[in-house]
């Protein structure tokens, strides 16, 4: 995984690396770490079991994550289930999950 492959997917590096100081090497072990988080599973787990709550949790925890990274391809769709929890709408959450994790695997290849 390349500063390029993230640009490329509408990730704002430059942002991100200055929250890093700079540092090439931490921002890309970080994002490594961020795509191997467990929040992503509970998530998962969580919207098929109906259950809004610990989704919440979930994604709200993701998105912290994922905005401090800006890694927008991720955040993006992670902050929309996270407010529409939060507002406890109805959504199609599963589409919106497995849009989340098309992104994350696809990041994960790289």
């Amino acid at each position: 995984m390349t500063i390029d492959d993230l640009e490329v997917r509408g990730a704002n590096t430059a942002e991100g690396l200055a929250r890093c100081m700079g540092n090439e090497e931490l921002y890309l072990r970080l994002v490594g770490t961020a795509l191997a988080d467990d929040k992503f599973e509970a998530l998962t787990d969580a919207i098929a079991a109906g259950d809004r709550d610990a989704a919440f949790e979930a994604s709200h925890a993701l998105k912290g994550v994922l905005a401090n990274l800006s890694l927008t391809p991720l955040c993006d769709p992670v902050t929309d289930i996270c407010e529409l929890l939060r507002a406890n709408q109805d959504a199609d959450y599963d589409a919106l999950v497995a849009k989340v994790m098309a992104m994350r695997q696809e990041l994960l290849a790289l």
